[in-house]
């Protein structure tokens, strides 16, 4: 599974919250998906972003930001969902799926009701923020 990390230019994350029917549904989550057999990461991520949001990431763009996974067990299978950050992309959002969206500043989506593993993917976008750099000596 792949999700992005897309920003305007006021440093708010764009946000979909999941259909009635799927996983997590009614709960908020970065937009992306499934990787097919016979996709990369990026190309499947580029393709969930075109099909649900009408919105074009740039590939080569692309920066892996972090990784959450779920162990599975009674409430589903495993997933590894890698979160990229999409810093070049274009396009305006638009619910091509029926699915709500919005731009939230992090304490925002922080207050929404995310679902975990999202959940789990802000915090580590919080705390690249808040590390301080360490040069290599």
């Amino acid at each position: 599974m792949v999700a992005g990390l897309i920003r305007d230019r006021r440093a708010r994350l764009l946000l979909q919250q999941a259909l009635p029917g799927k996983p997590h549904a009614g709960q908020w989550e970065f937009p992306g998906g499934k990787v097919e057999s016979d996709e990369n990461p990026r190309f499947a991520l580029r393709r969930e972003i075109a099909e649900e949001l009408g919105l074009t990431l740039y590939e080569g763009a692309m920066i892996p930001a972090g990784f959450a996974d779920t162990s599975g067990g009674r409430n589903g299978p495993a997933i590894v969902l890698v979160l990229y950050d999409c810093p070049e992309w274009s396009g305006e959002p638009q619910s091509r799926e029926g699915q709500a969206w919005g731009w939230f500043m992090p304490d925002e989506a922080a207050a929404l009701p995310l679902a975990d593993i999202d959940r789990t993917l802000l915090e580590g976008i919080a705390k690249l923020r808040t590390s301080p750099y360490v040069a290599p000596s």
